[in-house]
């Protein structure tokens, strides 16, 4: 598995980050460990959590897997925002919760700092300058190695850049977003920002909830029992989806992939991305998602899932798309080998 810098810092991390939001509820405790091991066994570095994922459940299983490894070889992300009880100031990005937050991560991940700190989503409640200003103390500290944020809009990343900027503080180094071939939102704005401002993309829900692994096909009456796609089924089963899923088929048929992987691939081979986030429940669906690596879909077959998963414009960005930038972009570094 190849090495990518995060954005424009000198941290290299695998270029796909394993995902733990499953640990605790869709895999137990056995089952996440061996997905752990058989990720690491890949070259994998890069592993996500969050204090939310099973109320701090998935940090303490991931922290007693960290024990007897070698911590410096692996990049540990956690985020920071959930409500974790009900206390007034159990949930948010205030001074006073980073703080305790923070110190329950290191205490549940059992390891003495967090290689990635991300903000779960942004707080409209608190002061942007009191959330930075505290996450710069806790880089200073040693707490924290790094910054990233997740589910900020272009203007609420930007706003945060630029008072991080303007303060000399710790700026964000990575954003993790959603976006796949069903969801492609960021390209709007946020990935073409993350690009001008070095900020790696992580993003999340490669795979749409399994839409796009081969699990749905066009034709199906019903959602495939068990499947987490079956809550979206209504919203989700269309002809612009069914257009999506034949594509991803038809080229894992060319390919010899399966359908996730090609999905995976198309994500990877996007620019500004820096390393898709893959979940699962067990050690099989993780090694099929691990396939997407050390190979490349050719320029047609990206450009068919492409043009299959493309949307309407809405305005500006339909007026916008026939004035496209003449100014070079000075994105985030990938490829590292």
């Amino acid at each position: 598995m190849k090495q990518r810098f995060l954005g424009r810092t000198g941290l290299r991390v695998s270029e796909l980050c394993f995902g733990t939001m499953t640990f605790g509820s869709g895999a137990d405790e056995t089952t996440s460990h061996r997905m752990l091991d058989t990720f690491t066994e890949a070259g994998g570095t890069f592993i996500d959590t969050a204090d939310m994922y099973g109320r701090g459940l998935s940090e303490e299983i991931l922290g007693r897997w960290l024990k007897g490894r070698r911590r410096d070889e692996l990049v540990v992300a956690t985020k920071v925002f959930a409500t974790m009880g009900d206390a007034p100031n159990a949930g948010g990005l205030s001074r006073k919760h980073i703080v305790s937050a923070v110190d329950a991560s290191l205490r549940r991940l059992g390891t003495d700092y967090i290689d990635l700190y991300q903000t779960h989503v942004w707080d409209a409640t608190t002061p942007v300058e009191e959330t930075l200003s505290t996450l710069d103390t806790l880089v200073k500290a040693g707490k924290v190695r790094y910054l990233g944020a997740s589910n900020h809009s272009a203007a609420q990343l930007q706003k945060a850049l630029d008072v991080a900027r303007a303060h000399g503080w710790e700026p964000y180094a990575s954003l993790q977003p959603f976006y796949n071939l069903l969801g492609r939102d960021i390209e709007w704005e946020l990935l073409p920002l993350s690009e001008a401002e070095g900020v790696g993309v992580i993003p999340y829900s490669p795979l749409h909830g399994g839409w796009l692994s081969g699990k749905f096909r066009r034709g199906m009456a019903a959602p495939p029992e068990g499947t987490r796609g079956a809550g979206s089924w209504e919203e989700r089963a269309t002809e612009d989806t069914w257009r999506v899923v034949d594509a991803v088929l038809a080229v894992a048929g060319e390919t010899g992939r399966s359908p996730a992987q090609v999905a995976l691939r198309w994500l990877l081979q996007q620019p500004g991305v820096t390393a898709p986030i893959i979940g699962a429940r067990s050690v099989e669906q993780l090694a099929d998602n691990l396939g997407c690596v050390d190979w490349e879909l050719t320029a047609g077959q990206r450009q068919r899932l492409t043009e299959a998963s493309a949307r309407p414009l809405p305005y500006p960005y339909n007026v916008l798309a026939h004035y496209p930038g003449r100014e070079p972009r000075t994105g985030p570094r990938t490829d590292v080998g």
